[in-house]
């Protein structure tokens, strides 16, 4: 649920799915989403950028490991993807009281690795060095963004990166909101949104 107390519009419904898809080109997401068109033709398949986020304009990079093993016409790295992950993101940015538009969502490995039917598993050393390539280009395209999480190993292992290239940005890093591992650690969760919160406000500084 939202917080105006509406039900969320999850990407597993086909028409709210062809609605997003529709919108890939509005002009907020329309040139990262050409990024991930160029990612997709050197790799294969790579997913949308969510146009409800805040694209070009957000001041809030999230990121996180890898696309996830879902199929269909089309991927988008949202929160309103129907998988736990999904829906521990709308959790916690909810309670972090982090607005969509304040944020753009993506991945360390910005490209599918698994084969179609197989288990979700971790990037190799090669795939995680290749995602790291496209930092450049992501961060050029962000001139708003204050501040990143790097959410989970993977991420992590871009922070020198990001660094380098925007020595303004404040950096955070957590867990990665995965329901296989919050549930290992009741402190988890709740440590996720405390670095959600400061994340966001050191966003609006």
């Amino acid at each position: 649920m939202t917080k105006s107390g509406r039900k969320t519009a999850l990407l597993d419904d086909p028409a709210v799915l062809a609605e997003r898809i529709r919108a890939v080109d509005a002009p907020h997401v329309a040139k990262l989403n050409a990024l991930a068109g160029r990612i997709a033709a050197e790799h294969g398949a790579a997913p949308f950028f969510d146009p409800l986020s805040g694209g070009q304009d957000a001041r809030l990079l999230l990121l996180l490991e890898t696309p996830g093993t879902q199929a269909g016409p089309a991927r988008f790295v949202s929160q309103d993807n129907a998988t736990g992950t999904g829906r521990n993101l709308r959790r916690f940015l909810s309670e972090a009281d982090i607005g969509r538009d304040d944020l753009v969502i993506w991945n360390a490995v910005p490209f599918v690795i698994h084969a179609e039917g197989a288990k979700n598993r971790a990037p190799t050393k090669l795939e995680a060095a290749a995602g790291r390539r496209w930092l450049a280009p992501l961060l050029a395209l962000l001139p708003a963004l204050r501040a990143v999480v790097l959410s989970g190993r993977f991420a992590r292992g871009c922070r020198g990166e990001i660094e380098t290239l925007r020595p303004d940005l404040a950096i955070f890093e957590m867990p990665h909101p995965s329901p296989v591992f919050v549930v290992t650690d009741p402190a988890i969760a709740p440590g996720i949104v405390e670095v959600l919160r400061r994340a966001g406000e050191a966003s609006r500084r």
